[in-house]
């Protein structure tokens, strides 16, 4: 199964090569775009194969010298070379497996992020604050746009909430399993006589669909304008430029204030509207989804406890994988890589146990 997997890829790759030579692909950028991001993933399939079987015919090569060869320093050399292309050889096939798991069409998608104050007061939307600084800090790293699409400020500069979209490459595959409550235990700024608090912080990851996507009718939406507030309830500015809408077949209800511009805040408020309503759907369509699609990475429920951030012991743990680090001064400010390829490893490794079991 696995080499018929492979083989109708490897021919896909081919014609695809074949396709993105013809000059007319760019008039159509969003079939160019497709195209070429399809061309990208299976040009990796293609290289992980050729690395592989060159390993392959070294290995049977320096197998052969072991058998045949007379000299003994030399049929020692070439069994310690067995040994070396035998671990490579391993990697190089795991790594092809790992191309080879059917990919989540949403992982390539854009974001928008949502992250609010749970239990804690002023201390979990301080830690909101936080959480938002260490995701900014991660999409630096890696060129993403990052953009606030609404936000609800604390006198102490933390958030009740903070809504934001980040976009750019395979950003959903690398942030989707935030998704659910992040618990922090640390001595707040607040508190004079030192005792740790335990709070908690709500993430919800919704990948960004495109109006294509999601058809919202006019007639399904109730939209109120107001005027935006601020810390304390203080007016920020005398014109009813913010926005709520509400889709009233969902209940869903969003609302934006940080643009000076109504017509803006309307725009950010139907971006956040439409991803809310996909992921909904997505949900609905991932329940009725075979047990094999499942990892256990967790369902990305937002009410589901996945990590707990332990300041006193500058410890992180990810409960879902069991993954524990003791660097969360760093972790806090963006260096989250070991973190992030950690949950794509064990998701990964489950899909392929359910992908072997189910050939």
């Amino acid at each position: 199964m696995q080499n018929e997997r492979l083989n109708s890829l490897l021919k896909k790759y081919e014609e695809l090569y074949q396709l993105v030579q013809e000059p007319d692909l760019s008039k159509d950028m969003k079939k160019y775009r497709e195209v070429m991001r399809e061309y990208s993933h299976l040009g990796e399939i293609s290289k992980a194969n050729e690395d592989l079987n060159s390993i392959t015919r070294q290995l049977e090569d320096a197998r052969t010298l072991v058998q045949n060869e007379k000299d003994q320093d030399m049929k020692e050399l070439a069994k310690e070379e067995v040994k070396e292309l035998e671990i490579r050889a391993r990697e190089a096939e795991d790594k092809l497996k790992f191309l080879l798991v059917p990919r989540d069409p949403l992982d390539e998608k854009d974001i928008i992020m949502e992250i609010r104050a749970g239990t804690g007061g002023e201390e979990a939307a301080l830690f909101v604050s936080d959480l938002y600084s260490m995701y900014s800090r991660f999409a630096e790293t890696k060129s993403w746009k990052f953009e606030i699409m609404n936000s609800n400020e604390t006198e102490l500069g933390g958030f009740k909430e903070i809504i934001f979209s980040v976009s750019g490459k395979n950003v959903y595959e690398n942030l989707r399993y935030e998704s659910g409550v992040h618990r922090v235990q640390r001595v707040p700024a607040t508190e004079s006589s030192g005792r740790i608090h335990t709070s908690a912080v709500t993430v919800a990851v919704l990948p960004e669909a495109d109006e294509t996507e999601i058809d919202i009718h006019q007639d399904d939406l109730r939209i109120d304008v107001m005027r935006a507030g601020g810390p304390g309830g203080q007016s920020v500015n005398t014109t009813d430029s913010a926005v709520r809408i509400t889709h009233l077949p969902s209940g869903l209800s969003v609302h934006c204030q940080d643009e000076k511009s109504q017509i803006k805040n309307k725009a950010k408020a139907m971006r956040i509207l439409r991803a809310r309503i996909y992921e909904m759907e997505e949900a609905k369509a991932a329940s009725e989804r075979a047990e094999a699609r499942k990892s256990q990475i967790g369902s990305g429920d937002r009410s589901e406890r996945i990590r707990t951030y332990n300041f006193p012991q500058n410890r992180l743990t990810d409960h879902r994988i069991n993954l524990t680090l003791y660097k969360l001064d760093l972790i806090m400010q963006g260096d989250v890589e070991e973190l992030f390829d950690s949950l794509k490893l064990s998701a990964r490794e489950e899909l392929l146990k359910a992908s072997a079991s189910a050939s």
